[in-house]
């Protein structure tokens, strides 16, 4: 028999669907690139977690939206995708857990970075994603490390 609620099947992930948590030290190699809220600095996801997707067709997929023709115009040098679309990782496991979407706050400070959606939603270039954990890129600042020992004291 089959279960009538899609969501069930989501209680119980294997936590390997789940990239680690860029705060666990000892798991981040020292030239990885972090994701930080920008409110709190907290880590959040490194470059590694970040999915790539061709990039859609822009405001024509919108279409149905009837989005103005000015809004059409994308010569505005903008970047078509205000998202970055991830892997779960594993701070967000008590959020996603049990329910087929809702919204991404950040485990430290509780503002909001996003949201996720197990059946997918759509990039800001038109392209779908599935299943979606988007983080709006206003919210999180790129932070690159630097290995340690390449900083060396200058000579006086």
């Amino acid at each position: 028999q089959l279960p009538t609620d899609p969501s069930a099947e989501l209680q119980d992930l294997p936590q390997e669907v789940f990239a680690a948590d860029p705060t666990d030290v000892c798991q981040t190699p020292n030239t990885e690139v972090l994701y930080r809220c920008r409110k709190c600095r907290r880590a959040l996801f490194r470059r590694s977690s970040v999915l790539s997707h061709t990039e859609g067709s822009g405001a024509a997929a919108f279409a149905h939206k009837r989005i103005t023709d000015s809004a059409r115009l994308c010569g505005d040098g903008r970047e078509k995708c205000t998202s970055y679309f991830t892997d779960p990782v594993q701070w967000m496991e008590p959020a996603v857990l049990g329910v087929m979407e809702g919204q991404l706050l950040c485990p430290k400070c509780r503002s909001k970075l996003g949201s996720f959606s197990w059946r997918g939603e759509q990039c800001s270039c038109g392209r779908w994603v599935t299943p979606a954990f988007q983080i709006h890129k206003s919210r999180v600042d790129e932070a690159r490390t630097l290995p340690v020992g390449t900083l060396h004291a200058a000579k006086t």
